[in-house]
């Protein structure tokens, strides 16, 4: 229902438009993940990868541009992340040193 009011549909549709959408929706995954198996199975892999999504998607280009555009915003988040992560870590290591100091200097003033 919110797919579809996103795209200007009312805010509660009728349950048979959800359900058609949902429909057409899981098939639509369904097959495109069929082919992408179908096309691992093919390169003797047992794991679906990008490229097999790819291979699956290469007669409609605009379905093609969309997965690499989401593939490669995937890449960033995950690149921001480990940043991040990095970032955080070095914020803990400093804290820990400053209180080990801190402690070192109030047991040589006693």
């Amino acid at each position: 229902a919110q797919l579809l009011y996103g795209h200007g549909d009312v805010k509660n549709p009728l349950p048979e438009t959800v359900r058609v959408l949902d429909e057409l929706i899981t098939d639509f995954i369904q097959g495109i993940g069929f082919e992408a198996t179908r096309a691992a199975h093919h390169a003797g892999r047992q794991k679906v990868k990008f490229e097999d999504f790819e291979f699956a998607m290469r007669r409609n280009p605009r379905f093609m541009g969309k997965i690499q555009e989401v593939f490669e915003k995937k890449k960033e988040i995950e690149a921001a992340r480990k940043n991040f992560n990095i970032e955080d870590q070095l914020m803990k290591d400093a804290d820990k040193e400053e209180k080990e100091k801190e402690k070192k200097t109030d047991k040589g003033e006693k």
